[in-house]
């Protein structure tokens, strides 16, 4: 059995991009976590060290997104990733990145790269 936590509509400055004036004048990156996790010990204790504390996780992928600048999407959501998994009590996590000011000569409203990466 596994339960879901999600936060999404994370809004982060970051400066990734491949082109120089997006690692120059950075740009709004959206971040949306489902962190897969079994929640039955923390709701039976009702003890937030049973759980995943989703303001610091916040804090920790916020810290993540807005350092040490990478060309790609695909490299920023690893990150993120490899943070979330930091949680012990986090069996897999579903990370979205949305890139919606992607320097693009196109009308689009969102370019965004899913990935799920779990401990197995």
């Amino acid at each position: 059995m596994t339960d879901q936590l999600a936060v999404r509509g994370i809004e982060i400055y970051g400066h990734h991009g491949v082109f120089d004036f997006e690692r120059r004048d950075g740009q709004i990156f959206v971040i949306d976590l489902v962190l897969g996790m079994d929640t039955r010990s923390a709701a039976s204790s009702d003890d937030l060290t049973k759980t995943v504390h989703y303001g610091l996780l916040v804090d920790a992928v916020k810290e993540a997104v807005e350092n040490d600048p990478v060309d790609l999407i695909e490299t920023l959501a690893q990150r993120i990733a490899d943070v979330c998994l930091a949680y012990e009590q986090v069996d897999w996590v579903d990370v979205t990145v949305h890139k919606p000011n992607a320097p693009i000569e196109a009308t689009f409203s969102d370019v965004a790269l899913t990935i799920r990466r779990s401990r197995t």
